[in-house]
């Protein structure tokens, strides 16, 4: 399991909630306050010429990567039985990295100093294997939630719903969405769609085989261009705004989310069908392509739009209710979807 660190000091614009809530370990300083155990450590930070000289067994060590010198000091400190390497570079972000992984994986854990999510997934992907976590510096509690969501995928987990199926209607062609991503996704997992913001159906992606059309485990036959989806935990895009290189979540029936790159966006002109379905007071809708091929997560499984009929139970997810300003969350405005 990959480690969240969080570089924070009084002047901080997180709040002590949200750190607390999420990160495993808290930086301040020269000093590192494991949560779990409330056991505060020293941060250490050797020089080439102190190093042998120094007790690093179990300590945390803080060494900035600049040439070959540097990389050979961390080395040496991972042979010396230190627990831990907060790790920076200087210029050079992934080949650093791919070295260090490689001579000391395993030795000690590597901990990645970022700054934004972006670093961070590099940083946790590099070599295929990953740094042990990162140390995030924020800059603002959003880039917290995103790179969160790449180091601990189990707490950016939705809360998934039942809905009831009120009624479905052809409602003639329109322009259909399909989103080719970069990964392989497996039954139950797909796209969370919608005419409302407020109410995301879960679209399956195109994994099952049939007679007519071989399986397309990368696709996920979203709908009308206009739906909702979202393109990361807090911001929802419409359909036709996707592109190849976008990032996409992916959600399966337990509501686990991962990202996909998107490798590139089909739209073409299709008949489509009109789905209403009912949860708590809530009517909530999607428009999708009507054909055998498009399904709809069920607690039991998928279900075909074309067989959907009255009272059956879809997987749905409820937003926070409000109103949204370009995809950003906004949750005390008025808001009327239809």
């Amino acid at each position: 399991m990959k480690e969240f660190w969080v570089e924070t000091s009084k002047k901080d614009n997180l709040t002590i909630n949200l750190i607390k809530r999420y990160s495993d370990v808290i930086v301040e300083g020269d000093k590192a306050t494991f949560l779990a155990t409330q056991q505060e450590h020293q941060i250490l930070s050797p020089t080439i010429e102190n190093l042998e000289k120094m007790d690093v067994q179990n300590k945390i060590l803080k060494i900035n990567i600049s040439d070959k010198v540097t990389e050979n000091l961390i080395v040496r400190a991972a042979e010396k039985g230190a627990n831990y390497l907060l790790v920076s570079t200087t210029n050079w972000r992934i080949i650093p990295l791919e070295n260090i992984i490689a001579r000391i994986k395993g030795k000690s854990k590597i901990i990645a100093e970022v700054a934004t999510a972006e670093e961070a997934e590099v940083a946790l992907e590099t070599l295929e294997l990953g740094t042990d976590g990162v140390l995030l510096k924020p800059s603002h509690p959003d880039e917290m939630l995103k790179t969160v969501a790449l180091v601990k995928p189990e707490a950016s987990k939705f809360d998934m719903s039942v809905a009831k199926i009120v009624s479905t209607k052809p409602i003639g062609n329109g322009a259909r969405v399909c989103v080719d991503t970069c990964d392989m996704m497996t039954p139950q997992e797909g796209i969370l769609v919608g005419s409302q913001s407020v109410g995301l159906f879960l679209v399956e992606a195109e994994v099952n085989e049939n007679l007519y059309v071989a399986s397309r485990p990368f696709r996920v036959n979203a709908g009308a261009l206009s739906m909702y989806t979202l393109s990361d935990l807090q911001t929802t895009r419409y359909l036709q705004e996707f592109k190849a290189g976008d990032e996409v979540v992916i959600v399966n029936r337990n509501g686990r989310t991962r990202k996909a790159n998107v490798g590139r966006i089909k739209i073409e002109i299709r008949p489509l069908i009109l789905i209403e379905a009912q949860i708590e007071d809530r009517i909530i809708k999607v428009i999708l392509q009507n054909a055998e091929t498009i399904r709809v997560v069920t607690p039991n499984g998928s279900k075909p739009v074309t067989e959907l009929k009255q009272s059956d139970e879809v997987i749905v997810y409820l937003a926070a209710k409000g109103g949204r300003h370009f995809g950003i969350s906004v949750l005390d405005e008025t808001v009327i979807e239809k």
